[in-house]
């Protein structure tokens, strides 16, 4: 049986929990007793995630059509040619170069501080802060969106507001909390009007992810999002034809899925349920 408070978190992500009443006792005690199984009358769906009536966890969903598996550039995303950045405001301060992927590991603090005083692109002149990352720093499981928005901006923390709001309910249905688990972005710092990051910009936050997930160390790495899976794999198939398989991270073979951004599911609660089915494959692939 679900506890008040699990079946709270349910309904908040929009999962319809199917229960069997009691039939009256008149009608238990006739002769022929009908077992009847009646569900609750359906809420309104919220803008959340839905779980689907049935899902069976031993089978991992399979893409329609084509079932072969993406082909992915075996190039590692961490030997692509670096992309030539903008010029500089001349009025900037001088920019601080990410540690590159040959540089010794470095530890949490002076990562953070090459973050905070990071100047190599031009996000750095609108930002209101970066956005390092949050959660367990020896996580099992990894989760990398895209970049920061406003509400990221302000707080300083990845995948907060409506969006975050629903991440933590996701997790929440896989028994995870957001404290359990490692999550950054690509990108450190806000693009403007929330746009998504341009490649350079990307390219400039590269080494500063690397570092990440060398000190984290985690088992499973989750690309949240088209953004953050184009990058992480090197690829530009569409984010639906990566859903559902496991791949590795570049060099360190790191096993590596693909799944909806929270703020897309949002903006289109169909691919809620295809999100649904997501979460079971990670939980399935960190407690095999």
């Amino acid at each position: 049986m679900l506890n008040s408070l699990h079946a709270q978190y349910l309904k908040a992500m929009g999962i319809q929990v199917w229960v069997r009443r009691q039939l009256p006792t008149a009608l238990r005690e006739e002769s022929s007793p009908v077992n009847i199984a009646v569900t609750t009358q359906p809420e309104p769906i919220p803008a959340i995630i839905e779980k689907p009536t049935q899902v069976n966890t031993n089978e991992i969903p399979e893409i329609p059509g084509n079932n072969a598996v993406p082909k992915i550039r075996k190039e590692s995303p961490l030997a692509e040619p670096p992309v030539p950045l903008p010029k500089q405001n001349h009025q900037s301060v001088t920019a601080v170069q990410a540690p590159s992927e040959d540089s010794p590991e470095l530890d949490w603090e002076t990562l953070q501080s090459r973050v905070a005083a990071c100047t190599v692109c031009e996000l750095h002149l609108k930002r209101t802060q970066t956005v390092f990352g949050v959660g367990n720093r020896q996580a099992d499981l990894m989760l990398i969106g895209e970049a920061p928005g406003a509400d990221e901006d302000a707080k300083g923390e990845p995948f907060v507001g409506q969006a975050g709001q629903l991440l933590n309910a996701m997790l929440y249905a896989i028994d995870l909390k957001r404290e359990s688990v490692y999550i950054t972005n690509v990108v450190k710092c806000r693009p403007p009007d929330n746009r998504n990051p341009h490649p350079y910009e990307i390219t400039c936050c590269n080494d500063f992810l690397k570092h990440q997930i060398a000190l984290v160390k985690p088992k499973l790495l989750v690309a949240v999002g088209r953004v953050a899976a184009h990058h992480l794999l090197s690829t530009d198939i569409a984010i639906s034809k990566l859903r559902s398989q496991r791949y590795e991270y570049g060099k360190t073979k790191i096993p590596l899925i693909v799944t909806y951004h929270p703020a897309y599911l949002l903006r289109r609660p169909t691919e809620k349920r295809h999100s649904w089915q997501d979460l079971q494959f990670i939980r399935q692939t960190i407690n095999p």
